[in-house]
């Protein structure tokens, strides 16, 4: 009984310890996002000082929306995504209902294969990509960004894994009532793999959409170049940082992944849990 009572105080001060813990690095990652909301929305005499009735204003927006090609930029980063979305999750779905499902022989080590490339960085290979992508001709081109990226060892794993919890008493239901393995997959595996779809789907956007060292090296032009790529370029100039429109940018290209993670905050939990992502 006495050490109950004694150690609770020890618990509530832990507890209290990984309380304040916690708000200090809330707000020490908060700091900068709302360093670069007052600049963006404050003119530039505003930049270093904090004023609580300083004016508001979009003019740091549009006069960073006038001195590059954000709209450009914006279409190349959206079709990138988008491709490189579409391609993994065909991809990764076929991979992974084979090695879930099937047996063939070198089965074990092709998917141990798949799981080495989980510990292969992008970064090591993009010598041997950049050549790559000279022999095809594809340099400076939107398929040349997303290509090294479309057959995911992270979302073939994550997907097996998923595939492999569904009963084989609904396979084996729907190959009775006559569905191919194609119809199987369509009807069976993939509509009970949503979330695990949603979840793979939300990192995948994100870090493509954040990407920067490929896309810099590969890129030589606007028409090919995403936002990530743009913003670096916009920010580097010769008569000083305006860092209040810089920071305008900076919103408008990050503002998307926000107003997303805003609003669907809870969707994106739950289905993080549901798929196992740690």
């Amino acid at each position: 009984m006495n050490g109950a009572t004694q150690s609770r105080p020890i618990f509530q001060l832990d507890r209290a310890l990984n309380t304040f813990g916690a708000w200090v690095l809330a707000v020490l990652w908060l700091l900068p996002l709302a360093y670069a909301v007052w600049t963006a929305f404050h003119p530039g005499e505003y930049e270093t000082r904090f004023d609580l009735f300083a004016p508001l204003t979009l003019d740091n927006f549009a006069d960073a929306w006038s001195q590059a090609p954000f709209a450009r930029y914006f279409l190349n980063t959206v079709m990138l995504v988008t491709g490189i979305v579409a391609a993994q999750f065909f991809l990764c779905t076929l991979a992974a209902y084979a090695f879930a499902r099937f047996t063939f022989p070198g089965k074990g080590i092709l998917f141990s294969l798949v799981l080495v490339q989980l510990l292969v960085m992008p970064d090591i290979l993009i010598v041997e990509n950049y050549q790559t992508m000279r022999k095809l001709g594809l340099i400076d081109t939107i398929m040349a960004i997303g290509l090294p990226y479309v057959a995911s060892g992270f979302g073939i794993f994550l997907l097996r894994q998923t595939f492999m919890t569904v009963p084989k008493e609904l396979d084996e239901a729907a190959r009775v009532e006559g569905c191919s393995f194609l119809g199987v997959l369509w009807r069976v595996y993939i509509p009970l793999a949503k979330p695990t779809y949603l979840a793979y789907g939300l990192v995948s956007v994100s870090a493509h959409w954040n990407n920067y060292v490929w896309p810099l090296i590969i890129t030589n032009s606007v028409e090919t170049r995403p936002l990530t790529v743009g913003l670096s370029i916009f920010a580097v100039t010769d008569s000083g940082i305006q860092w209040s429109i810089i920071n305008a940018a900076t919103l408008m290209t990050s503002g998307p992944l926000l107003i997303a993670f805003l609003l669907f905050q809870r969707q994106f939990v739950q289905s993080f849990m549901r798929a196992g992502i740690k």
